[in-house]
């Protein structure tokens, strides 16, 4: 939790936001501290390349057999399980996310995520950012929706450092039956919410199905568990 705070990392957050990136360090700081996190990291590293670079962000690196120990430990967690529901109701709602939502969800679970990033604009009809700073290319410009909070995480970290578009990553759509909130910035109370278009044409993730369809979804979604492989 604390290589942000080493001099890599201040790099990397001054070279992403300049005097607001130095902001963000110190208020980081500040919450670590009364936190009572440990000063020094607890990993060991090495240091290599240029902080601020997209390969070498923080200018540091794990050892690459303890990353991938942690990653086969990750890949060996079990997943959590779906709810049981009315069959015929979860092979409808299949269907359904077939036709209408594959082109960037999965729907096994048990493949990887897709990488891509889905544009603003189309995640977000209503997105209307204001430039607060300009930044070197291919770092977009600081920017910012006033009256949402749905970009704020992309304000000053985003795809932009390796020359990608300010867009959203995709969510791995397991343990759903117990999320209690939905979205990023958890703004939509509920899965019926989130697909009922009561929310309107400009709100994040304007993607919204019919009563019915909406609880065939539902049921599919919240069934929705993966198997643990070790190939």
């Amino acid at each position: 939790l604390r290589m942000l705070t080493t001099p890599g990392g201040r790099a990397f957050l001054h070279t992403l936001g300049g005097a607001a990136g130095d902001e963000i360090i110190e208020d980081y700081v500040t919450i670590l501290d009364a936190t009572d996190v440990p000063a020094r990291p607890a990993l060991r590293t090495s240091t290599t390349g240029m902080a601020g670079m997209e390969a070498t962000p923080i200018g540091v690196r794990v050892d690459d057999t303890k990353l991938m120990d942690m990653n086969a430990y990750m890949d060996s967690l079990p997943s959590p399980a779906g709810k049981a529901g009315d069959r015929a109701s979860i092979e409808r709602g299949r269907t359904v996310f077939r036709n209408n939502c594959t082109s960037c969800h999965n729907v096994d679970q048990n493949k990887f995520v897709p990488s891509m990033l889905v544009d603003m604009k189309t995640i977000f009809p209503g997105d209307n950012p204001v430039i607060l700073a300009e930044r070197t290319p291919p770092l977009n410009p600081i920017m910012n929706t006033v009256d949402s909070i749905f970009d704020d995480k992309m304000v000053v970290v985003n795809a932009s450092i390796r020359g990608d578009i300010r867009g959203i990553a995709l969510p791995l759509l397991l343990d759903l039956d117990r999320k209690p909130v939905f979205l990023h910035d958890n703004s939509v109370p509920s899965l019926d919410n989130l697909l009922d278009e009561v929310r309107g044409p400009d709100a994040p993730h304007p993607f919204y199905l019919s009563a019915s369809d909406r609880d065939d979804v539902i049921a599919m979604l919240r069934s929705f568990t993966a198997e643990f492989t070790t190939e």
